[in-house]
């Protein structure tokens, strides 16, 4: 049922991410010692609770907790701790996460935890990710493009193996939100490139996005990502159509 409801891309999620729901102002953070205790609750309620505290709090104490916790039998806890070890991660979360993708059955778990492995800057999560944008719903999509733009200064080898498979989802994805976050999350790649055949192709890319995608929200973002990567191809398309008045 999650997962049907979550096929449509929209903004009322009622699982949505705990880290929405931090407060910017100044409010005391959790007790991290009372934290650490309930999250060994034994009401799911309890749990749920100390895992958004930990989207709040850093402490590595909490992630051994946390890591037994990503397979709850709540999905309302399981996705908290998601987001909790993508604010709280070591090499054992990154590992935990990323056999809780291939294994969870919530599409909104899975979503959280695309969000974590982007976070967390570890070469093991390209992988996963990857095949989350070319084989997961649509809102796991979305945010696996996101992920693999954050994933741009894990290394030059990242960024090249993250190029073809973003163009090919922002070509073809059905869904035009997730066409858009590949064409901000190519021009986060594209800044961690020299110029060479691979930035080239990923410039063409996003060129081609900007004047044939039917969706203005994909023009947008692949306008964005060329002005933000400052290509002079890029930015010379872009003023040839917006004198033309097509932009």
């Amino acid at each position: 049922m999650e997962d049907e409801e979550l096929s449509v891309i929209n903004t009322q999620d009622p699982l949505e991410s705990p880290l929405d729901q931090l407060d910017d102002g100044e409010v005391a953070k959790p007790d991290p010692e009372e934290m650490l205790l309930l999250l060994r609750s034994p009401e799911s309620q309890g749990r749920m609770i100390a895992a958004r505290a930990f989207c709040e709090i850093q402490d590595g104490r909490a992630i051994p907790d946390l890591i037994g916790l990503l397979q709850d039998a709540c999905p309302l806890v399981r996705v908290s701790v998601a987001y909790a070890l993508g604010r709280n991660s070591n090499s054992q979360a990154v590992e935990a996460l990323i056999e809780q993708l291939n294994r969870d059955w919530n599409g909104y778990v899975r979503k959280g935890i695309v969000w974590a492995l982007g976070t967390c800057g570890d070469r093991r999560a390209l992988e996963p990710l990857l095949d989350a944008l070319k084989t997961d719903i649509p809102a796991v999509r979305l945010w696996a493009a996101s992920s693999l733009g954050q994933m741009a200064k894990v290394g030059y080898e990242i960024v090249i193996r993250a190029i073809p498979p973003m163009i090919e989802a922002m070509r073809q994805d059905p869904i035009a939100a997730v066409r858009s976050n590949c064409a901000w999350a190519l021009g986060q790649l594209c800044r961690e490139l020299p110029s060479n055949v691979v930035y080239a192709v990923a410039i063409d890319a996003l060129i081609e996005a900007l004047e044939e995608d039917a969706d203005m929200g994909v023009k947008d973002d692949a306008k964005s990502s060329l002005l933000r990567v400052g290509d002079p191809r890029g930015l010379q398309i872009i003023e040839d159509l917006e004198m033309d008045g097509l932009l």
